[in-house]
């Protein structure tokens, strides 16, 4: 579903107006506002959820250096790191962090290192301590501001073209869209918010897949795995 196709399906639900042909450039004041709440949509859910359809992985180069580049320069789009998923594949070892301001200027006056290289974000940008080796590759995953792309496939922070299309589920946009329209014009929209709410909470509780937890000690899983029998 395009961008276009998003708002005259709002537009149908809400019957505010005809069928547009143009979004981006429209002039009209209703498509105007249905466009601005579509930015506010997809960027209301990055916050409320860690979609996966959001998450990227980025890989760097080690320089021998604490500051080691520009946040969005080595992960396009960055928003945060995803926890415990930051690795050194050269040393088979973890990047631990991210140090808060006190434990850097903790470990600065101290001069002390530790067994594994630690990082934080300061300014957008990504720095080491101790300074690694130059070469070393690192590797993360990290949360991205992309909640929809261009007709090509580039992730983007905002609507920018009329066949752009969502990276989240488009159909959830629009009834976020449908909801914050009748709130923003002070129309009745408790229905409308109650189903959003419901598909949201449907979404994220499926999306990605879950875990089996196997409480009968079998096999699978990650780790060493044993096949079951008699031994």
């Amino acid at each position: 579903m395009s961008l276009l196709t998003m708002i005259n399906g709002v537009l149908a639900t809400t019957g505010v107006g005809p069928q547009t042909t143009v979004v981006i450039s429209s002039a009209d004041r209703t498509v105007s506002t249905l466009l601005a709440l579509a930015q506010t949509e997809g960027r209301e859910l990055l916050e409320r959820f860690s979609w996966p359809q959001t998450q990227a992985e980025a890989t760097h180069t080690t320089l021998n250096a604490e500051l080691q580049g520009v946040m969005t320069t080595i992960a396009p789009g960055f928003s945060y790191i995803i926890n415990q998923t930051f690795w050194n594949r050269t040393l088979t070892q973890p990047v631990t962090g991210p140090l808060s301001p006190e434990e850097w200027q903790h470990l600065k006056a101290c001069v002390a290192t530790g067994p594994y290289a630690q990082y934080r974000i300061r300014g957008g940008n990504l720095y080491a301590y101790p300074a690694p080796t130059a070469g070393d590759t690192w590797v993360f995953e990290y949360q991205t501001k992309y909640f929809c792309q261009s007709s090509g496939g580039t992730g983007q922070e905002a609507w920018a073209a009329d066949d752009d299309v969502g990276v989240l589920d488009e159909y959830l946009m629009q009834m976020g869209i449908v909801w914050r329209f009748k709130k923003k014009n002070g129309l009745a929209y408790d229905e409308d918010f109650r189903s959003y709410e419901q598909k949201l909470a449907n979404d994220t509780a499926r999306v990605g897949g879950k875990k089996v937890l196997d409480m009968s000690g079998g096999g699978g899983g990650s780790g060493l795995y044993v096949p079951e029998g008699n031994w």
